[in-house]
C-alpha cells in the first residue's frame, strides 16, 4: 500500500514536529522569564518602598534625638531669668518728671546647678555700673539693695540665687538704644545670651569682653 500524497514523507513530518516542539519550548521559556522579571519587578519595588519607609523612619528618629539633644542642652539656660526695666523717673524741686536714665536688671537663676561668669552689656559697649547680691523674696521691681556689691562679672550664681545689675546714667534716648543682654556660661561651660526680649541663644562673647562682630 503506498502512502497518501498529502500525507507527505516522514522525515518532514519528524522535522515539523520537532520545530513545533522548539517553539513551545521557546515560548514557555520566554513566558516563564517574564512572569521571573515580573516577580523580580515586583519584589525590587516592595524592597524600595520597605528601604523608603526605613529611612523615613530613621530620619524621624534623628529628629527626635537632636530634638532631645538639643532640650538637654539648653535645659538649664532656659531656666535662667531675667527682668529688666528703665528707671529714674521722678520729680525735680518743681514738681517737673524726669525721664527715666538708666537699666536695673535683675538676673535670677532657676535652674538646680550654677550659672558663671554672668554679665549684662548694655547696648555693644556699655559694662554693668553697679552689681549687687539680690533677696529672691524681695519684688523683682523693688526692694532695696543688700550690702554685698560685687565685680561687674559675677563669677558665680548659685541655684535660686539673684543679682542685680544697674547701668550707668543716660539720656532718654540713650537708655532706649541701649537695651540690656545678658551673657552667662552653664554647667557644661556652654556660653548663653539672653536678650531683654527673652531670646536666648548660643554667643561667641568670651567673659569680660565685648560679643565679636559678626
Amino acid at each position: 500500500m503506498s502512502v497518501p500524497e498529502w500525507v507527505g514523507d516522514i522525515p518532514t513530518w519528524i522535522g515539523a514536529g520537532g520545530a513545533l516542539g522548539a517553539a513551545w519550548f521557546a515560548y514557555q521559556t520566554i513566558t516563564s522569564q517574564r512572569q521571573q522579571i515580573g516577580e523580580q519587578q515586583v519584589f525590587i519595588a516592595d524592597q524600595t518602598q520597605f528601604m523608603d519607609e526605613q529611612r523615613q523612619n530613621l530620619e524621624l528618629e534623628r529628629e527626635e534625638l537632636r530634638a532631645v539633644a538639643e532640650d538637654r542642652r539648653t535645659a538649664q539656660a532656659k531656666r535662667v531669668k531675667m527682668h529688666s526695666r528703665k528707671a529714674g523717673a521722678s520729680t525735680d524741686g518743681q514738681g517737673v518728671a524726669t525721664p527715666d536714665d538708666h537699666w536695673v536688671v535683675t538676673v535670677l537663676n532657676e535652674s538646680d546647678a550654677p550659672i558663671r561668669q554672668v554679665e549684662v552689656r548694655f547696648g555693644s559697649a556699655y559694662n554693668s555700673a553697679e552689681v549687687y547680691e539680690w533677696n529672691t523674696g524681695w519684688n523683682l521691681a523693688g526692694g532695696p539693695r543688700s550690702s554685698d556689691r560685687l565685680l561687674q562679672l559675677v563669677d558665680f550664681i548659685g541655684p535660686g540665687r539673684a543679682v542685680r545689675f544697674e547701668s550707668q546714667r543716660y539720656s532718654s534716648a540713650a537708655v532706649h538704644n541701649n537695651r540690656p543682654v545678658l551673657f552667662f556660661s552653664d554647667e557644661n561651660d556652654a556660653r548663653w545670651a539672653l536678650s531683654a526680649r527673652g531670646n536666648l541663644g548660643a554667643s561667641r562673647q568670651e567673659p569680660g569682653n565685648p560679643p565679636p562682630a559678626e
